[in-house]
């Protein structure tokens, strides 16, 4: 299953990368710290992609602006936010503009990773 993440931290890029690519058959295939880099990646029609995973607060734009693009361009991967800021409004609000799940980066890792083995298994 090939993701691409987004995600202004190079620190939490890294790790993420290295724990989804190790504990699942997950592969990153890019990266963008910012919206209209993300976005700009997501439209090009050769890149491949069966995953989303967004960060709500970036260095420039936000994640709900990525969200609302793949909406607006019917893009069909799976969509998963990761934030700090994984509170019930945002989690009802990333729902409602098509995130599949919402996990918090501080105590809901575990679950990222269950979940992705589970879609990995749909693959």
């Amino acid at each position: 299953m090939k993701a691409f993440v987004v995600e202004d931290s190079a620190i939490i890029l890294n790790s993420l990368v290295a724990t989804l690519e190790e504990l699942t058959r997950v592969k990153v295939v890019g990266s963008a710290p910012d919206a209209a880099s993300a976005i700009a990646w997501l439209m090009q029609p050769a890149n491949e992609f069966d995953l989303v995973i967004i960060d709500i607060f970036l260095k420039s734009g936000s994640g709900i602006s990525v969200l609302e693009a793949i909406n607006e361009h019917s893009i069909q991967a799976k969509r998963v936010v990761l934030s700090n800021y994984a509170t019930t409004a945002m989690r009802i609000r990333c729902k409602a503009l098509g995130a599949h799940r919402v996990f918090d980066k501080s105590s809901e890792i575990d679950e990222l990773v269950d979940y992705c083995a589970e879609l990995d298994s749909a693959f």
